[in-house]
């Protein structure tokens, strides 16, 4: 099993590669790959189970669009055929229409879903995110200098409990294809939502392996559903 974990030495925002590090205690015997920035992707030319991208700077979004505009039509032919997806935080923004700064200007982006993000770098959105994904509660953080609007047809990844979801009207949060998994959540999703992180196994072909500690994160996710319920 390979996992891809594309520039994580400009994409690691808000401790999002502890997402990669809990794989990591799920899933030893797999193999894990870091792309930089100078490299092209593993999965242009090779399988892999999962492909990572956590969030980044503006500037980094730039320069990661750029990374990854050569391979717009491979990624959407994976995204197509089921391969396994997780883009935290504005990651997701990549695969939107564009990028619309204050001034006006928009960035063009690779338009595999039909959203627009619009950045206000004057007002940071902070938040606490109480959700569902497949029937079982998803809880995470938001820190955000954008939001997104769909323009069309787009399947959310979670719907929303309590919080906001890609805009402060949208009923649900983050967007999905097959297996393309994108969030604004940031964080140690995985770790704190153990229902999501056993879908997204079974997703890369791993659904009979158990979580990494299992005992003490369900416990944890049974306590901190608590407090979000009555927080969020």
């Amino acid at each position: 099993m390979r996992i891809e974990v594309l520039f994580p030495e400009r994409c690691n925002l808000y401790g999002d590669l502890s997402n990669v590090e809990y794989l990591k205690r799920c899933l030893p015997q797999a193999e894990f790959v870091e792309t930089s920035l100078q490299e092209e992707p593993r999965f242009a030319k090779e399988p892999v189970d999962l492909v990572y991208l956590g969030p980044m700077t503006e500037r980094t979004q730039e320069l990661v669009l750029e990374r990854l505009r050569p391979h717009r039509e491979r990624l959407e032919e994976l995204i197509q055929q089921g391969t396994p997806f997780l883009f935290t935080g504005n990651a997701l923004e990549l695969l939107g229409e564009s990028i619309r700064k204050e001034g006006g200007e928009a960035i063009p982006c690779l338009g595999l879903f039909p959203f627009t993000a619009r950045r206000d770098m004057m007002h940071r959105h902070n938040s606490i995110f109480l959700g569902e994904f497949e029937g079982r509660p998803v809880m995470g953080f938001k820190s955000q200098f954008t939001m997104a609007y769909p323009k069309g047809e787009v399947q959310g990844l979670f719907t929303v409990t309590k919080g906001v979801g890609l805009n402060k009207k949208c009923p649900f949060e983050g967007v999905r294809r097959n297996h393309f998994f994108g969030t604004y959540l940031l964080g140690p999703l995985l770790v704190n939502n153990p229902p999501f992180t056993r879908s997204l196994l079974k997703a890369m072909g791993a659904g009979d392996v158990p979580l990494a500690l299992e005992q003490a994160v369900e416990a944890a996710y049974e306590k901190r559903l608590e407090d979000f319920r009555e927080k969020a």
